[in-house]
């Protein structure tokens, strides 16, 4: 969300209309599809909506976008979303919290000098 709201003030500073739309649209709950309470992060204290990217292309199609730019979406989630938008679509930056939304950091450092503990079992 942070990175989205940095990115949407330039675009209003720009003159550039844009609407967005958060990957939990519709809010439907995690157990709608037979995530058992204990499997959720949660672990089931309540409603824990799943991630919907097919609602979000949905959504941005419903309002007429004509260029789509993905923001923080998960590996897979991005491929869904791409697969039902409408229109031309961009990824801006992919999900990847271990690497700060890096995820080319890892194979730059397959061939750095850490990549001798992949041999250590770390």
């Amino acid at each position: 969300m942070r990175e989205t709201s940095a990115f949407t003030r330039i675009l209003k500073a720009e003159g550039i209309d844009y609407f967005t739309v958060g990957c939990k649209v519709g809010a439907v709950d995690k157990t709608e599809i037979g995530v058992p309470n204990e499997k959720k992060l949660n672990h089931g204290c309540g409603h824990e909506s799943m991630c919907n990217p097919i609602m979000q292309a949905k959504t941005l199609a419903a309002h007429g976008c004509d260029f789509n730019i993905v923001i923080g979406l998960c590996v897979g989630h991005d491929t869904l979303f791409l697969r039902h938008s409408k229109v031309p679509t961009t990824v801006m930056i992919v999900k990847d919290r271990v690497l700060q939304h890096n995820p080319v950091a890892a194979l730059y450092g397959a061939q750095s000098m850490y990549s001798r503990f992949k041999d250590l079992g770390l």
